[in-house]
């Protein structure tokens, strides 16, 4: 649940969300998404009020919306370059023999091969079905691409490989970014800033280099996996 959540993400700024499970991470890109309503407060999006809008300005809004999501989320039924291109040929903006070009175009932006285009999802390993779905999130070149939880799931080396992508994925596109993740040396690298939620609030905001020395217990005991401290696992009755 959040309680009262306030953060500025500036045009082109690459900013991650830290946290434990259950602190509302999802629920906060959820809430920016639109796939829920909060009881109260305000969501900008460009200046723009996204909780006042009507349903056609919030559909054109989220067409400049990118998404990886954290299991990549791609259909088996579809070969990866229609995974890839599956906004474009559902917004019918662009022929098939097109979407497919562009599909190509960004795969081989996140070092996928052309040979796999036609491949199921279920023929690729869990790091290329992250880059397929890298590459589903930038096809439409959006202005903001959401990264959930990017490197779970994934071995350290192919961990920091998504990480780099990330990194020169929003640098050619240009896109502003936010991530959420509960991996540290994800958030360092991927991060401008990074900011912490607790209990539904943000209780820290900073670059990358200040986080080992925040002064801040709750996030010092966070990054170095404490046990004791301010933070209380919850537990069941």
């Amino acid at each position: 649940m959040l309680d009262g959540v306030h953060l500025d993400v500036a045009p082109g700024e690459s900013v991650v969300i830290i946290g434990g499970s259950g602190t509302g991470k999802s629920v906060t890109i959820k809430c920016i998404l639109g796939l829920l309503t909060p009881d109260n407060g305000i969501i900008e999006i460009g200046g723009e009020n996204v909780l006042e809008m009507n349903s056609n300005a919030r559909e054109k809004l989220n067409m400049q919306i990118g998404m990886l999501f954290q299991h990549a989320a791609l259909f088996d039924s579809l070969p990866v370059w229609e995974n890839v291109a599956f906004g474009l040929l559902a917004e019918k903006r662009f022929s098939r023999r097109e979407a497919r070009q562009i599909a190509m175009d960004k795969m081989s932006l996140v070092g996928l091969k052309p040979e796999i285009s036609d491949l199921s999802p279920a023929d690729l390993s869990a790091g290329m079905q992250k880059r397929v779905g890298l590459a589903r999130a930038i096809a439409a070149d959006p202005a903001i691409i959401f990264f959930d939880e990017p490197t779970t799931g994934l071995d350290p080396i192919m961990a920091d490989v998504i990480n780099k992508l990330i990194v020169h994925v929003n640098q050619v596109v240009g896109a502003t970014a936010l991530t959420i993740t509960h991996d540290m040396e994800s958030a360092k690298k991927i991060g401008d800033r990074i900011a912490m939620l607790y209990n539904g609030k943000i209780i820290w905001d900073g670059p990358p280099s200040e986080v080992n020395d925040s002064g801040n217990d709750c996030l010092d005991q966070f990054i170095h996996g404490r046990t004791t401290g301010p933070i209380k696992m919850a537990l069941r009755a």
